[in-house]
C-alpha cells in the first residue's frame, strides 16, 4: 500500500486543486428560472455543491423531492433540519415537466430524510419516476435514496419504479458513523444496498474522505461494500458547509484519490469516481452503462 500525504487543514487555506468557478452563463440561467418557475429543489443548492456552475452550465441538475427540510440531523450536511411539512403530490408531475423542458438526458434525483412518513415517502418516489419516464422515455434516471430505517416494502416500492441507478450513501467510514450519521447505521445503509442489488438495480454509493477516517478504514468500506453487491462508488473531498457544521480533518491529495480509485478496482468494485471534486451525481451519466 503506498502511503501518501495528507495535509490537515487547521489554519490552512483550501488548496488549489479545490478551487472552482462560480456558476454563469446563459444555461446555468435557463435552469435556474426553470428550478424557479417549477417550485423545485435541488441538491445542487441545499447541498452547497461545488460542481453547480459545471453541471448547470451544462443543463443537468439533480432534484430533490419531499421538501427541503430533512428528520435528519447529520453533522456534515447543509439541507435543513427540523419537522417538515411539505408533502407535495403534484410534486412528480412538476419534476418531470421540468425534465421534459431541460431536455435533461440523465436525471439524478435525490431527497430529504422523512423518517415521521409511514411510507418514507416512497409513493412520492415511485410516482416521481414513473412520470419522468412517461414524459421523456428516452431520459434515463438515477435515484439517489436515504436510508429507509427498515422499511424494506418502502424500499422496494422507491426503486420499482424503472430507474437505471439506485444509489445510497454510505457517507464516511464504520467508526465516524456516531460523530457524522448519528441517525444512522453502518451496518442498516450496507443492507439497503445488498437488497437493492439483490432486487437486481445497479447500485452505487458515495463516501466522503477528510473527516478523519484512516486509510485502512476507507480500504474496509469499500470491501464490505462489495461484499455487499455494490457496483458504483463516488469518493470525494468533504467541505465544510458552515462553522456549526463537522470540520475538514484533512485535504486528500489528487495523488491520494488515485490510489484509493486504484485500490475500490481491485477490491472489486465496478467502477470507481475518485477526486476531490467528485460528488454523489458527478458524472452521474457515465454510470448507467456500467454491467450489473
Amino acid at each position: 500500500m503506498i502511503e501518501l500525504p495528507v495535509i490537515p487543514s487547521e489554519r490552512k487555506k483550501r488548496p488549489d486543486w479545490l478551487r472552482v468557478k462560480l456558476p454563469a452563463g446563459p444555461e446555468f440561467r435557463k435552469v435556474r428560472q426553470l428550478v424557479d418557475n417549477y417550485k423545485l429543489h435541488t441538491i445542487c443548492e441545499s447541498g452547497s455543491c461545488p460542481n453547480m456552475g459545471e453541471c448547470w452550465g451544462a443543463g443537468t441538475a439533480t432534484f430533490m423531492i419531499l421538501g427541503n427540510v430533512c428528520t435528519r440531523s447529520c453533522s456534515f450536511c447543509a439541507v435543513a433540519t427540523g419537522r417538515p411539512n411539505e408533502y407535495d403530490t403534484d410534486e412528480p408531475r412538476r419534476v418531470a415537466e421540468a425534465i421534459k423542458l431541460m431536455q435533461v438526458k440523465h436525471a439524478v434525483i435525490t431527497s430529504v430524510n422523512r423518517d415521521e412518513l409511514k411510507d418514507r415517502g416512497a409513493e412520492i418516489w415511485y410516482q416521481t419516476v414513473r412520470q419522468v419516464k412517461e414524459n421523456t422515455p428516452e431520459t434515463t434516471i438515477e435515484t439517489l435514496i436515504p436510508d429507509v430505517k427498515n422499511n424494506w416494502d418502502a424500499l422496494i416500492h422507491m426503486i420499482e419504479a424503472g430507474q437505471e441507478v439506485v444509489s445510497h450513501n454510505m457517507e464516511t467510514v464504520e467508526r465516524l458513523y456516531r460523530a457524522v450519521r448519528p441517525q444512522a447505521k453502518y451496518e442498516r445503509s450496507l443492507e439497503q444496498i445488498r437488497r437493492t442489488k439483490d432486487f437486481g438495480q445497479r447500485t452505487k454509493s458515495g463516501i466522503m474522505l477528510g473527516l478523519g477516517e484512516t486509510q485502512d478504514e476507507v480500504h474496509k468500506a469499500m470491501d464490505d461494500l462489495a461484499a455487499n453487491g455494490l457496483d458504483i462508488l463516488t469518493l470525494g473531498q468533504y467541505l465544510q458547509p458552515t462553522k456549526m457544521h463537522h470540520e475538514v480533518i484533512e485535504w486528500i491529495t489528487p495523488e491520494m484519490f488515485d490510489n484509493y480509485r486504484e485500490e475500490g478496482l481491485k477490491r472489486g468494485l465496478k467502477y470507481v469516481e475518485s477526486g476531490p471534486l467528485v460528488r454523489s451525481s458527478y458524472h452521474a451519466e457515465r454510470h448507467v452503462n456500467v454491467p450489473i
